[in-house]
């Protein structure tokens, strides 16, 4: 299996790579697939939301996708460059990200189906320090939503592999500046989403290691990289990979989002080229083995089901998707499936679960 996670701005919102076509409906209305578990509570810990002129995801069609199928009761949303505010200064303007997602989250909590129960957005680890007025303000904007940040770190030398939407250099985990933005972060309380590539993962380890007091959630399965100059050495990416994550599974405060599947411009699935989307079995088929070596390498306990939509939904239904997830924790105990679904994602963004949606 081979994966790649890129980032590139696109006006005010993140696309993870160019090439993408997100609002094909007649095409993902070709599969319609009735949920495997329809009661299994599901906590979606990965989406975005934007307006874009190429794509739309607000509460509208969050609460259509959650409410279709399968029974999803909180969601996390994830940074992606929307509604930065232009008007205040550089290092204030991803605030303006949290106050649109708090407006869209009090519309659910008004309407029957799943309701936002964490926010993390964007701030520059590297303000040291100074960090703490970015988080400040984000906690002021956040309706009591906001749990942390995600600074994108992605970058690779290599033209055909993309760089982070918000900016990143080569080893700019391990810079002092960063760092201290870390133990600033950790300090108030607050947990960090890492987005990266895999060869990068030893330097996430180090920052986990000097910051042990920092939940640390590792995304789309850790970023192996399938294009460009890593598509022909494949074999040598998954075992660079598998030691990589095997070092980060050792540190107990970095935790796994598995997703990401449905990200077919990076990784090679062919699936958004199908006449209609793959069934949930061929997805599962696809992704059981990587699947569930992560699962079992980092324990079900620190590992959560995401759907990164609507990245993925490039080339899978929703419902697929879900599926899909289904399928692949089937083989695990009830209360394995428990933390994967829904208890991992609730610890770490310290969301209700007996919250009323």
């Amino acid at each position: 299996m081979v994966v790649s996670i890129s980032g590139l701005v696109i006006g005010v919102c993140v696309c993870h790579n160019v090439g993408m076509e997100l609002d094909r409906f007649d095409w993902l209305s070709l599969r319609s697939e009735a949920a495997i578990d329809p009661i299994q509570p599901i906590i979606d810990p990965h989406h975005h939301l934007w307006n874009r002129n190429d794509s739309t995801y607000l509460a509208n069609e969050l609460l259509a996708d959650t409410g279709s199928t399968h029974n999803v009761t909180h969601t996390v949303f994830v940074e992606c460059r929307s509604k930065w505010d232009r008007d205040a200064e550089p290092h204030m303007a991803p605030v303006g990200e949290t106050r649109f997602v708090a407006g869209e989250a009090a519309e659910m909590a008004e309407r029957d189906g799943a309701v936002i129960g964490a926010i993390v957005s964007h701030a520059d680890l590297q303000l040291g320090d100074a960090v703490a007025e970015v988080l400040a303000a984000h906690e002021k904007e956040g309706a009591g939503l906001f749990r942390g940040i995600r600074h994108a770190t992605p970058w690779d030398a290599d033209p055909q592999v993309h760089n982070a939407h918000t900016g990143s250099t080569e080893h700019m985990m391990q810079s002092p500046e960063f760092i201290a933005g870390a133990r600033t972060l950790a300090s108030l309380g607050y947990s960090f989403d890492a987005w990266l590539y895999h060869h990068q993962i030893g330097e996430l380890v180090e920052l986990a290691e000097a910051v042990p007091e920092l939940p640390i959630v590792l995304d789309h399965l850790g970023g192996r990289i399938g294009v460009g100059p890593y598509a022909e050495r494949r074999d040598q990416v998954l075992g660079d990979w598998t030691q990589a994550m095997t070092a980060a599974a050792a540190c107990p405060n970095i935790v796994l989002k598995v997703g990401g599947i449905g990200m077919d411009n990076t990784f090679g699935t062919g699936w958004s080229e199908f006449h209609r989307p793959p069934t949930s079995e061929q997805v599962a088929e696809y992704w059981s083995d990587d699947v569930s070596w992560c699962i079992d390498t980092f324990g079900p306990s620190r590992c959560m089901f995401e759907s990164n939509f609507p990245v993925d939904r490039q080339s899978l239904p929703y419902a697929v998707l879900w599926n899909a997830m289904q399928i692949m924790a089937s083989d695990y105990s009830a209360a394995e499936q428990a933390d994967l679904f829904a208890g991992t994602a609730a610890r770490v963004y310290r969301i209700d679960l007996e919250a009323q949606t």
